[in-house]
């Protein structure tokens, strides 16, 4: 494998650990990644739930825990830490803020256009902006944008696929269409961001996500141009993982078929491990009478059957009769809890492997 450059940034192994929300990849998993070469990623989803103790003020609790895991992650890795910050979160701007502050080597961003993301950065700022698109499209127009609004180009694009977990950026009757596969749209992002540069003399590493499983995936997805991979189911089922053992576990148990399409509460599809739960949802669970965090923007407290932030924190902590696991399409695969070094160890071992067979005997 080839390092991941991004900027000043070089990640030996390129793998970005995908951001996981409520609580699944904190300072533990991101640091964990990092030791390995890679670069780990805090969630910045919920940490207003998580930190309710210093403050039951939900965006005074978030900022709060922003802080903490970031310094957390900090004394316990040299490595590259990012954050993940939705654009959907009604806190966007506040989590933001904080990770330029506390010098986060990078902030991804999906979930919604982040259009005005380089107008958060302070003089001096050394913090790297990724934004997470689903088309080329997408990519083009940021491009576009942040060049004529801000005077600065992306420092990565991640391109994520329709097999990704948690909330997706597709319609549902997209998910399964060829068309939009990760393998048929990393080309064509690959292909907007090489025009681009070639007219702005510029480098723009492109990172894919979203049912990368295994080291011949990697092989596989750097072949079609991207520079990285972003892998988040993978690293669920790790010790280091920041969730409950029981959250693990559900991936363990997952059979394919409980893997299904959910229609979230904040208006998008999201792919979850079916449970007693989303059982309760679909028959008719009873709505929430208030909002308790007023959390993501889209999110409308009077149709919704259930609190989104509840449920996945409830997941979080192990509490699945009250909550669900996001997961991505593969999150069925997983067999056993290993630690992070042993699954990159693997990974490397698989993509070796691949690779000495490609050079040897040519695409099969």
């Amino acid at each position: 494998m080839k390092p991941l450059k991004i900027g000043n940034l070089c990640a030996p192994t390129p793998i970005v650990q995908g951001g996981m929300g409520v609580g699944i990849s904190l300072s533990g998993l991101a640091s964990a990644v990092a030791c390995e070469g890679g670069i780990g990623v805090i969630s910045s989803a919920g940490l207003g739930a998580i930190y309710n103790d210093y403050s039951k003020d939900y965006r005074e609790a978030s900022i709060w825990g922003l802080r903490q895991e970031l310094r957390k992650a900090r004394q316990a890795t040299k490595g590259i830490i990012g954050v993940n910050v939705m654009v959907a979160m009604s806190n966007f701007a506040d989590m933001v803020r904080t990770a330029v502050a506390e010098k986060a080597d990078i902030i991804f961003s999906g979930a919604g256009l982040p259009l005005n993301l380089p107008s958060f950065l302070t003089e001096g700022a050394r913090t790297k902006l990724a934004p997470i698109v689903s088309s080329a499209r997408a990519a083009a127009l940021l491009c576009r944008k942040w060049l004529a609004e801000y005077k600065y180009v992306p420092d990565a694009i991640v391109v994520e696929g329709p097999k990704a977990g948690g909330h997706l950026g597709y319609k549902e009757e997209q998910l399964a269409d060829p068309r939009f596969a990760l393998e048929a749209i990393v080309p064509e992002v690959v292909a907007e961001v090489r025009a681009f540069e070639a007219a702005h003399d510029c480098h723009i590493p492109v990172i894919a996500g979203g049912g990368v499983y295994t080291g011949e995936d990697i092989y596989r997805i750097l072949a079609l141009g991207a520079e990285g991979v972003q892998m988040g189911t993978r690293f669920v089922t790790t010790e280091e993982c920041d969730a409950d053992p029981a959250f693990k576990q559900s991936y363990i148990d997952a059979t394919q078929e409980e893997i299904e399409i959910i229609r979230s509460p904040v208006g998008m599809p999201g792919r979850a491990i079916h449970n007693s739960f989303l059982e309760r949802v679909k028959e008719g669970l009873k709505r929430p009478k208030a909002c308790p965090f007023d959390c993501i923007k889209t999110c409308d407290v009077t149709h919704s059957p259930y609190c989104i932030m509840l449920a996945l924190y409830n997941a979080f902590r192990g509490k699945l009769q009250n909550g669900y696991a996001f997961c991505g399409a593969n999150a069925w695969r997983a067999d056993k809890i290993q630690t992070v070094r042993e699954l990159i160890a693997s990974l490397r071992s698989e993509y070796d492997s691949f690779s000495l067979r490609e050079r040897l005997f040519g695409a099969k």
